[in-house]
């Protein structure tokens, strides 16, 4: 195992493709935030579950 140890391991890959608009808006909330783009996208796909499960 690489890496730090963790209680929620992120082993699955997924690739998807963005338009230069959505890449610019990406990388403005990371500079902003200062987290990585995965951590971005995580809590995206997180807001939009909790919207769902209302």
């Amino acid at each position: 195992m690489k890496g730090r140890p963790t209680d929620d391991p992120k082993n699955l890959n997924t690739r998807i493709r963005l338009s230069d608009k959505d890449t610019e808006k990406l990388e403005y909330c990371c500079k902003i935030t200062g987290k990585k783009k995965s951590e971005i996208i995580r809590e995206g796909i997180d807001k939009v579950y909790t919207e769902l499960k209302k």
